[in-house]
């Protein structure tokens, strides 16, 4: 009876293996499963996450750059413009051209206004206020009605300073980019 026992208990052994195997192969194989699903959402999910970081960086880019161009453009069309009022030869021409230049402007810094990073955006602020400015005190020299620092003079001396700032400004902006390194400035070699 020990031999048959024995037998017994391999053979139950045997059986019962047998059939708890794809039970327990089964639960491997949805574990792996499970672990490599994982995997791939966590890959995917990073790689959204790189897709939309990238998106907003190239959303970012393009608004600096409209942005800068519409402060440039701004920026000589007052100059521009100052110079006809000294002048004496401003034109319809020359208005719609400041006039476009400057709701150029409002339309680029509106953008940045949602883009623009707070650093960036604060500088922005400081330009188009000095931008609104120099553009009231040349409309009040136009008409011959100047103000206390609005003569030729201080307003060309004024733009001619913006232009310093609108290059800190411009290094702001490519900081922000990852263009420029903070706080460092760009070395020329000779």
């Amino acid at each position: 009876m020990g031999d048959g026992l024995t037998a017994l208990i391999a053979a139950l052994v045997g059986v019962t293996g047998t059939l708890l195997a794809p039970l327990f192969s089964q639960r491997i194989v949805t574990r792996v499963q499970g672990e490599q699903f994982e995997r791939q959402r966590q890959a995917v999910q990073a790689q959204w996450a790189r897709d939309r970081e990238e998106a907003r960086l190239s959303e970012r880019r393009a608004c600096y750059v409209a942005t800068n161009a519409a402060c440039r453009r701004y920026r000589i069309q007052l100059m521009n413009y100052l110079w006809d009022v000294r002048l004496g030869t401003v034109t319809n021409a020359a208005r719609d051209e400041l006039e476009a230049a400057r709701h150029a402007h409002h339309a680029g810094f509106a953008e940045a206004q949602l883009t623009a990073s707070a650093l960036v955006l604060a500088e922005l602020d400081a330009v188009a206020k000095e931008l609104a400015g120099a553009y009231q005190r040349i409309k009040c020299l136009e008409e011959g009605n100047p103000m206390a620092n609005g003569s030729f003079d201080e307003i060309e001396a004024d733009l001619q300073r913006l232009w310093e700032r609108w290059k800190d400004m411009r290094t702001l902006m490519r900081t922000c980019l990852g263009v420029e390194e903070a706080g460092r400035t760009p070395r020329l070699d000779p």
